[in-house]
């Protein structure tokens, strides 16, 4: 079955939607923490460069441990510990914002009957906060039948690995779902994978995409 899009191309429908959290419907960023612990922009900026990197941050994603990262980080730096302990005891207030556009789009879909799916990259412990305090933040989390967190299941973006875990855990097949995710490798991994997905650069052309493709966006 086909549905057409435009003059000249026709989609294949996909049934099924997996979303990326981060930067897609939430706006994931350590800044919303470390500009409360930190006042001055240019010392805050600093310490995210330098000390709680994004490559430091990104083995706790592959399924590294968080309190073992943390208490090395904090040793390679005394005099930032409260500021290194902070990332992850209180990496709740770094997803405090929601993109209303896109919840309301999750939501819709989710009236629809559409099954839903999350596939992140993210410490293992995210997996919990989505099941229970993410919920409560953001009710919308709630529309989704399973999530899988890179960093519990020692696979990340864009490794052909997460996206099959994801397929299993719902139990559909790579074609028979769409993939939306903020990054482009991580759309061409799903897409070398077999699924179809988009590259979510705003909540418009999301669900212009997604209708395209049949979904009740």
């Amino acid at each position: 079955m086909v549905v057409k899009s435009g003059q000249n191309s026709a989609l294949p429908v996909v049934p099924i939607a997996v979303f990326d959290l981060g930067g897609v419907l939430i706006d994931w960023n350590p800044r919303h923490l470390y500009r409360k612990l930190i006042p001055d922009p240019r010392e805050m900026e600093d310490f995210l460069a330098r000390v709680a990197t994004t490559e430091w941050h990104l083995d706790q994603d592959r399924g590294g441990d968080p309190v073992e990262a943390t208490r090395l980080l904090k040793s390679r730096h005394p005099d930032k510990e409260a500021l290194i302990e902070a990332f992850y005891s209180r990496f709740d207030e770094m997803n405090d914002h929601s993109f209303p556009e896109m919840a309301a789009l999750v939501e819709r879909l989710h009236r629809a009957g559409t099954p839903l799916y999350l596939l992140s990259n993210a410490p293992g412990f995210l997996d919990d906060w989505l099941r229970g305090p993410g919920q409560r933040r953001h009710p919308f989390l709630g529309c989704f039948r399973d999530y899988v967190v890179s960093g519990r299941v020692g696979h990340l973006k864009p490794a052909a690995a997460i996206y099959d875990l994801v397929c299993q855990a719902g139990g559909f097949a790579p074609g028979e779902a769409v993939f939306i995710d903020d990054s482009l490798p991580n759309v061409e991994g799903a897409r070398t994978f077999g699924m179809q997905a988009v590259h979510h650069v705003s909540a418009d052309r999301t669900i212009e995409r997604l209708r395209a493709l049949g979904l009740p966006a």
